[in-house]
Order: C-alpha cells, then structure tokens, then sequence
C-alpha cells in the first residue's frame, strides 16, 4: 500500500510541532504561542495535498492550541482572552486551508489543461508530418512556429533550420538559394517580394508553384484568428499534367512565340 506523504505532511508536521511546544512551556521554559506557525503549517498542507489535509491540519492545530493555552501563563485555565485567541486561530487556519487548497486546485487544472494540449498539439504534429501537403504555420511576427516533413523534404530544408523558427522571408530565400523554384532568375526577387506581401496581407488566393524538380504545389495561405498564418502546399502535379492536351503542345508553343497575349501560367501547358 501507497503511502501518500503529502497527505501525511501537514497534520504530522502540526502535531508534532504543537506538542513540542506544549512539552517545552510545561518542562523547560516559557515559548511563545506557536499558532503563526501552524498556521504556516496548514497553508503548506493544502499547497501540498489541496483542502482535506489543510483542514485536518487546522483542527489539529485548534486543538494542540487549547491544550497549550491551558496551562500557559499566570493564569491556568481558558479564560476570555485565550477563548478569543483561539476563535481566531480556528477562523484563520481553516479560511488558510480553504483559500489555499482552492488555489492549489485551480493550479492543478490549469496545468492538466496544458499536459492535455502539448499532448494534443503532439499528436497533431505528427499527424501533419504523415501528409503529403506541405505545412507552415507562423505566428504574428510571420515566425515558423512549426513546419512539417513534407514542405521540408520537398524545398529540401534542414532540420536544423526548420527547427530554429526562421521567419517566412528566410524560407523563401532558402528556396532560391536551393534552386527549388522553376523560374528565371530575373524574376526571383520579385516573386518572393510579392508572395511575402500578399502573406502579409492574408491573401488567401491560390496560386501553382511549379519546382525546378517538376513537381507542382498550389499554394494557399490562410489568415489565423491569433495574426498568424497556416500555409499549404498541395502537391497537384499529376493533376497539371494531366489534364494538358498533348494534342495541344504545338498550339500552345506557337503561342509563347506570337507574343503575351495570354498569361504565362496559360502558357505553360506547353512544356
């Protein structure tokens, strides 16, 4: 059998004190009341094992009291005084007990709480590291808060940097600097100056980001309630390429000849 010491400390701790003085003022020498003391005694009780100890402890501590009072002093006996003292003892230790034990409580559910969402936020990431959609999600300051395995295999970023919160702007540059993007260049600063402002801004419009690997991601980017954002990549590669017209190829080459009459993502379909 368990034996819980929590529970135990308080009233052992009362009692023993209590009684010490009691055998002390009668055997040695006058002490002063220990009543501070217990009642010290009952707040640590109820911070250690919540309002039953606490209160246990206040009884005993009433109690050992009137025991100590009794024959303390010039005058045996519980006169007014004393009857007082220990009314206010009684109603100090026990509202002790109470306060302290609801405030330990509260504690205690408020840290549960917490347990229950780290162990909820857990399993949620490792649910998200098991999809094929890559995820970021930042907070406020566009920090990377978290960034799961697909996103990180597919712009082919280091744990070591993933796990550091780079900020968003950071993992565009990665990207360039890796030649994860299918454009020129020329275009590069451009196409990460205006994806970042339209992050910013919670632009939820998609759009396709074609990898110079030949992969296809459909970006989306979704604004959070607390001002950060959560960022998908969704693979759609076969669905590109799938539904191009291989009947259409030269039409579409004859076009990125003629000039920008149709837009560039239009034109793609070519390739």
């Amino acid at each position: 059998m368990r034996i819980d010491w929590r529970a135990l400390f308080g009233p052992v701790m009362t009692a023993t004190i209590s009684l010490a003085a009691i055998v002390a003022d009668h055997s040695l020498l006058a002490v002063p009341n220990p009543a501070p003391l217990q009642v010290c005694i009952v707040a640590i009780a109820a911070a250690l094992s919540g309002v039953g100890p606490g209160l246990v402890s206040a009884v005993i501590a009433v109690a050992t009291t009137a025991v100590f009072l009794l024959h303390h002093g010039p005058i045996t006996g519980l006169d007014s005084a004393k009857l007082i003292r220990l009314i206010l003892l009684a109603a100090t230790a026990s509202t002790t007990a109470i306060v302290t034990g609801m405030l330990r409580k509260k504690m205690m559910d408020a840290i549960e709480r917490q347990r229950h969402r780290h162990a909820t936020a857990t399993r949620l990431a490792a649910a998200l590291d098991q999809v094929d959609i890559g995820i970021v999600l930042l907070d406020s300051n566009t920090r990377a808060e978290f960034i799961n395995r697909a996103f990180r295999k597919a712009f082919a970023l280091p744990d070591a940097k993933a796990d550091s919160k780079p900020p968003f702007i950071a993992l565009m540059y990665h990207g360039r600097d890796a030649g994860c993007y299918e454009l020129p260049e020329d275009e590069l600063s451009h196409f990460i100056a205006e994806r970042t402002e339209k992050m910013r801004a919670g632009d939820s419009t998609p759009i396709n980001i074609k990898l110079s690997n030949g992969e296809v991601m459909r970006f989306s980017c979704t604004a959070l309630p607390d001002g950060g954002r959560m960022l998908a990549y969704t693979p759609v590669t076969d669905l590109i390429r799938h539904t191009d017209d291989p009947a259409n190829a030269e039409y579409y080459r004859s076009l990125r000849q003629t000039g920008g009459l149709f837009p560039v993502a239009n034109l793609r379909a070519a390739e």
